[in-house]
C-alpha cells in the first residue's frame, strides 16, 4: 500500500479544553476525508488539496524511531504524493513554537527523507490573505461546479488578464458563471495576479501557470 492511501499511524482526538482544533477535511484530489490537528494544519491541507501536482495526500503517515540519548520517535503531518511520482513529507509548526529539540528532530526527519529520495518541507503560519482566498475557492472544489462549455470560454476570455467581474460578464450570466471560474481559481487553471490581495470583482485574472 502506497503512503498516501494508508490509514493514519495515529488518531486525532477531541476532548475538553482542547487548544487546537482537529477535524477532517474532504479532498478534492483524493475524493476521502484527510485529517487535520489544527487550523494551522488545515490552512496548508487546503492548499496541497488545490495544488495542481498534488495527486496523493496522507496525514499522519508513518512514524520515524531513532537513538539518540534516548529513543525518539516523530510523525510527519503530511506525505504528498506529485504528478511526476515523487513525493513531499511534510511538518506544519509555527515558527514561534520551534526550540532546539524540535530542529534536531525536524533536520533527522529531512536526512531520512533525502536518504528515501523524497523531499521535505517544514511549512510555519500561512500568510493570511492566501489562506482567506483557498478557504473561499474550497466551496468550489467539487466538479460539480465545472461546465465543460464555460470552462473553454474563460479559458479563452482570461488568456489575457482581465478583472474578474468584467471577465464573468464577457461569458455570460455571472450567477451562472462564477462557480466554474472560481472552480478554474482552485484549480489553478486560472491564477490571480497578484495573489497577494483579497479576491474580489477587480481582481485580475489571468491564465494559469
Amino acid at each position: 500500500m502506497r503512503f498516501e492511501d494508508a490509514p493514519p499511524v495515529r488518531g486525532f482526538p477531541s476532548y475538553r479544553g482542547q487548544r487546537s482544533f482537529p477535524g477532517l477535511w474532504w479532498s478534492a484530489t483524493t475524493g476521502s476525508h484527510v485529517g487535520y490537528e489544527s487550523w494551522m494544519e488545515r490552512d496548508w491541507l487546503i492548499a496541497f488539496d488545490s495544488c495542481r501536482e498534488v495527486t496523493g495526500i496522507g496525514s499522519q503517515p508513518f512514524r520515524l524511531s531513532w537513538r539518540a540519548k534516548r529513543i525518539k520517535r516523530h510523525t510527519p503531518d503530511y506525505f504528498l504524493r506529485l504528478r511526476d511520482g515523487g513525493a513531499v513529507v511534510v511538518d506544519v509548526r509555527a515558527d514561534t513554537r520551534i526550540d532546539a529539540e524540535d530542529r534536531m528532530v525536524f533536520d533527522t526527519t529531512a536526512a531520512v527523507c533525502e536518504l528515501l529520495g523524497w523531499q521535505y518541507r517544514r511549512l510555519g503560519e500561512m500568510n493570511r490573505v492566501r489562506a482567506a482566498n483557498l478557504r473561499w475557492l474550497s466551496g468550489y472544489r467539487h466538479l460539480r461546479c465545472r461546465r465543460a462549455g464555460l470552462a473553454t470560454k474563460l479559458a479563452e476570455i482570461f488568456a489575457v488578464p482581465r478583472p474578474l467581474w468584467l471577465g464573468a460578464e464577457d461569458a455570460g450570466d455571472p450567477i451562472e458563471v462564477l462557480p466554474t471560474l472560481f472552480h478554474l481559481l482552485w484549480h489553478q487553471e486560472l491564477v490571480t495576479l497578484p495573489d497577494t490581495e483579497l479576491l474580489g470583482p477587480a481582481s485580475l485574472i489571468g491564465p494559469g501557470r
